[in-house]
């Protein structure tokens, strides 16, 4: 199965900080948001990837490529573990890129994969969502895929009051995590939500899906939404919401990521301890 990770957005949310750095790019502790992505492919037996990038987003492409004076300098000084982890991210997939060359929504930077996916399922997995599991949540929705058929999207139970920041599904439960969906609703008020489970950002689609984008008008801002094309083809064959086991970070804004890295750096064996011992200072100092 290959995958698909769209990283054409322009992170207005982040400025000025991404002003000439990809939102995708942003550092989590020791690596940017998108090599997390792009190890979860890697750890579900993926080794076939297409980025979807845009313009101002050549520093993915350098981070995934060799760099033959980084690595002579790194030999010469003796930096072996160095050498040997930016080897590893060189060589650990093959990563194509194509570019969405006008922001048109997430549902077009899909559509720009057609020709590369074929008629086979195939991953979806946003550039900006960390999600940690001891099963790689792409896996769990390809191993649902595989045993059902049709289209298989993680979701997740969301507050009530963050509805409104989700697409959101309307569905009959199969089993204890698996969802039957029968409609999908972007962004609904909390007295319009069909219910409480969000569309997470991680998904294993039919390639009918190329042509349900197709006949989706664009919608607010000229996008074309990716959930408004899942509703069409909920119409037309199954599409399945897997309530995956597993955390998923959300770095779509400044909150998100600091959370996300503090969280992260806390649970790391060399930083957690003196990181601690900082925040308790501060929370000293501050009474």
């Amino acid at each position: 199965m290959k995958a698909i990770i769209p990283a054409a957005g322009t992170g207005v949310r982040f400025l000025p900080l991404t002003k000439d750095m990809p939102k995708e790019m942003l550092p989590v502790v020791h690596k940017p948001t998108i090599q997390y992505v792009v190890e979860e492919a890697v750890a579900a037996g993926i080794t076939d990837i297409l980025i979807i990038t845009g313009r101002g987003k050549r520093s993915i492409e350098d981070h995934f490529d060799r760099s033959l004076e980084l690595e002579s300098v790194l030999d010469n000084n003796g930096r072996q573990k160095e050498l040997d982890e930016i080897m590893r991210i060189a060589n650990m997939a093959t990563i194509h890129y194509v570019r969405q060359k006008v922001p048109r929504g997430l549902g077009d930077a899909v559509l720009l994969a057609r020709q590369h996916v074929g008629n086979e399922p195939f991953a979806v997995m946003l550039g900006d969502t960390i999600n940690l599991s001891a099963v790689p949540v792409v896996k769990q929705l390809m191993d649902v895929q595989a045993r059902m058929g049709g289209s298989v999207i993680a979701v997740e139970p969301v507050a009530r009051e963050k509805v409104g920041d989700y697409g959101i599904i309307k569905g009959t439960q199969v089993s204890d995590r698996l969802y039957d969906i029968d409609d999908l609703v972007e962004k609904p008020s909390p007295e319009e939500a069909p219910s409480n489970l969000g569309i997470t950002g991680t998904y294993v689609l039919s390639p009918l899906i190329f042509d349900c984008i197709e006949r989706t008008p664009p919608g607010r801002g000229g996008e074309v939404q990716l959930t408004d094309a899942l509703r069409l083809l909920s119409k037309e064959e199954k599409v399945y919401g897997l309530q995956f086991d597993g955390r998923r970070y959300d770095i779509g804004d400044k909150l998100g990521w600091l959370k996300t890295t503090m969280e992260l750096a806390l649970g790391d064996p060399d930083l957690g301890p003196p990181l601690r011992d900082h925040m308790r200072s501060l929370m000293e100092r501050q009474g």
